[in-house]
């Protein structure tokens, strides 16, 4: 049966097969003609001639079956000598056996037909989707925030010169088809009083990385993304040094990404210093060559919109003909966005970025316990009002679905979250060549 799994559709391996079937055709062909086609003839006549002998009359369907029996029996011979050569080729290059490399090549196969899938953002929120889009396709890019000058990332920037590569180790990982023991070693924390106290063997490979290549952090990813069998690939927005600014509601300026959530007072604006920071090419080309574009989730201050503020990010995505989707927050975020519902997250995007960077904003639709509730409300979170009707004036339509875990903490679950992503991005495949019943798809989950 594992072999059977070779003539699945998409394998490409069933023209071969049948080009190797008519390669043995040509050389009996050839060696016939080459050897006088007359002892054919010869071997025709006796078996007319032992038919005849046998049952005292001719029946060309005994010739028939006997010539049936002959062709059945080549084949088999065919399929056995083809299935025993891909055994021992791969008994030696992957022990596990033929089974799991022609699953991997199946996925392989499925996965590169699968969308062209940019997601924009940072922080925890984005590892999360990347997780389940990688299940569904293998173009996928992650773009992701820079602006990160907090923990270990922070030092590492400050000591080395470096981009924080926090939020890139942590895409990296989860786009990664690496053992557990890889992803828990990405993880690690080194412990203790020295100089590696709080830092991630993932962040100091990262940054070892960029060095070995000469600085270049977009390089560096490439190299990684070799080692670590990376689906897709993982940018980041620019390869400029830039610092996340906020002008508060009071007149004050928050200087730095760690900081701007721990002023306590409403930000009026956020923006990056230097301003003309520029991004980097070839997350402009993903997000060109994109058919489907994802926005968080994640911090919108800090996380979304550091990427969206790099000089021709917006214009881009406004350019670009691929769906956009907004992932928005389940809770407020103390320091960033109290008291904002759906609607006020969307407008901030416009008001920094201008409109046409957004189609859809996917929402939690499911009910958050009051125990929940009352726990977030001690630290100054609550949920995020769902306004549809004053989102939708925007000129966003309003994805809602039960995006939670029943814990104590209202966050996205993982599992429900990229359900979601991957029903979009298969509903997606099915109707991309017609676009207007993908629009009618998009009306008809609303309220699910």
């Amino acid at each position: 049966m594992g072999f059977l799994k070779w003539l699945y559709p998409g394998m490409k391996f069933k023209r071969w097969l049948l080009l190797f079937a008519f390669g043995v055709l040509a050389l009996c062909t050839g060696i016939t003609i080459l050897f006088n086609y007359k002892y054919i003839g010869n071997l025709e006549e006796a078996i007319f001639r032992t038919i005849y002998l046998w049952t005292g009359s001719y029946d060309y369907m005994v010739n028939a079956a006997f010539g049936t029996v002959t062709v059945v029996v080549g084949l088999v011979l065919m399929f056995i000598a083809i299935r025993q050569m891909i055994r021992s080729i791969i008994g030696v290059l992957l022990p596990d056996g033929s089974e799991k490399l022609v699953d991997l090549i199946f996925a392989e196969r499925k996965l590169s037909r699968g969308p062209a899938v940019a997601v924009i953002g940072g922080g925890t929120g984005l590892s999360v989707l990347l997780r389940g889009i990688k299940t569904v396709t293998k173009n996928v890019t992650a773009i992701v925030t820079v602006a990160d000058d907090g923990g270990s990332s922070g030092r590492l920037r400050e000591d080395l010169g470096i981009l924080p590569p926090g939020d890139l180790r942590n895409c990296l990982v989860a786009l990664a088809e690496t053992e557990p023991l890889m992803e828990k070693l990405f993880q690690h924390r080194f412990g203790g009083r020295g100089d590696l106290a709080g830092h991630s063997f993932g962040n100091l490979f990262i940054a070892a990385m960029t060095e070995t290549v000469g600085g270049n952090m977009e390089e560096a990813l490439k190299a990684s993304k070799k080692i670590l069998a990376v689906r897709g690939q993982v940018l980041p927005a620019t390869i400029s040094e830039v610092k996340l600014m906020a002008r508060l509601a009071d007149g004050r300026i928050i200087e730095g990404e760690s900081r701007i959530p721990l002023s306590g007072t409403p930000i009026d604006r956020v923006y990056l210093e230097p301003a003309d920071a520029k991004p980097v090419q070839s997350a402009l080309s993903a997000i060109h060559d994109a058919q489907v574009i994802f926005l968080g989730p994640g911090s919108l201050y800090t996380s979304v919109m550091p990427n969206l503020l790099i000089d021709g990010m917006a214009d881009a995505l406004r350019k670009s003909r691929a769906t956009k989707v907004y992932i928005c927050n389940v809770m407020t975020q103390p320091g960033e966005t109290d008291g904002y519902s759906v609607s006020a997250h969307v407008k901030a995007i416009f008001d920094h970025v201008g409109e046409g960077v957004i189609d859809y904003v996917i929402v939690n639709g499911s009910r958050i316990s009051d125990e929940v509730c009352e726990v977030y409300a001690r630290e100054g979170a609550e949920p995020v009002i769902v306004d549809k009707d004053k989102t939708e004036r925007l000129g966003v339509k309003v994805i809602e679905a039960d995006l939670i875990s029943q814990t104590n903490l209202a966050r996205h679950d993982p599992q429900k979250l990229s359900q979601t992503i991957i029903s979009m991005l298969y509903d997606y495949q099915i109707h991309r060549d017609q676009p207007g019943e993908w629009e009618q798809l998009m009306n008809q989950n609303e309220g699910k």
